[in-house]
């Protein structure tokens, strides 16, 4: 795994590691955030999902959640009706199709979110000002390819934990 870079840059190792601070340092980040709503770790997850989706353009659906969550159809249940009553999420019905329900997020809770991020999204802005658009282009390329990889070592290890206790 330990492959070397041409001119002695960091090896597999060292960005895997890298990466990994990172993500511990992102997972407290956002246990500090859900302590301070009263959220649950999946709750943060799940809002940070919402969110992402409708600024994409394209609200989840509770199945959708669900899937992304890992979570059994109660369990969503669950999740979104703490969300809702923290006034985080809405359910709603897109005009195409009464009977899909969306999950959105209302504009106070936009507002709530964007104040408590926005001093992390201002020191990264500060950390980064040293980086050229070439440098840029390679983070966003690297933090890509490793998020998409992410997801899919961790789906297969999903698939290969229900294979398990189907048997």
């Amino acid at each position: 795994m330990t492959h070397g870079t041409e001119g002695g840059g960091p090896t597999d190792r060292d960005l895997s590691r890298l990466l990994q601070n990172l993500t511990v340092e992102s997972d407290r980040y956002a246990e500090r955030f859900g302590a301070k709503h009263g959220l649950h770790r999946t709750d943060v997850n799940a809002l940070a999902l919402v969110m992402e989706a409708a600024r994409l353009g394209d609200p989840l659906s509770p199945s959708t959640l669900a899937r992304e969550l890992g979570l059994s159809p109660s369990a969503t249940t669950a999740l979104i009706d703490r969300l809702e009553a923290l006034g985080h999420v809405e359910r709603t019905r897109p005009a195409g199709d009464r009977r899909r329900v969306a999950l959105e997020v209302p504009e106070a809770a936009v507002e709530a979110n964007r104040h408590l991020f926005t001093p992390l999204a201002i020191a990264f802005a500060q950390a980064w000002t040293g980086f050229s658009a070439e440098e840029r282009e390679v983070v966003a390329r690297f933090l890509k390819v490793s998020t998409e990889t992410m997801k899919a070592v961790s789906a297969e290890a999903h698939d290969q934990a229900r294979d398990h206790r189907s048997r």
